[in-house]
């Protein structure tokens, strides 16, 4: 799984991806986060209006974090979608 996150779009497939990884449906992700299934829905598909709020309790839940770091001087246009 990449962990390359430069948009709301990449951000939510990284949520995507570890939620499958644990064969969890969004209802069982978002009882974890005292969300309605419905915001892992928007989440997901990288809704740029979801707040950061969200997209954090997400991570808690599935046991992630997010490390930053200078970005590559040749980033791969593929890596963005």
């Amino acid at each position: 799984m990449s962990n390359l996150i430069r948009s709301p779009g990449m951000a939510g497939d990284i949520v995507r991806k570890a939620r499958l990884a644990r064969n969890w449906t969004q209802k069982e992700l978002a009882s974890r986060m005292n969300v309605r299934q419905a915001t892992v829905s928007k989440l997901e598909a990288g809704e740029p209006a979801t707040q950061m709020a969200v997209f954090f309790d997400a991570l808690t839940a599935l046991e992630l974090e997010v490390n930053a770091s200078p970005r590559s001087a040749h980033a791969n246009f593929e890596e963005l979608f």
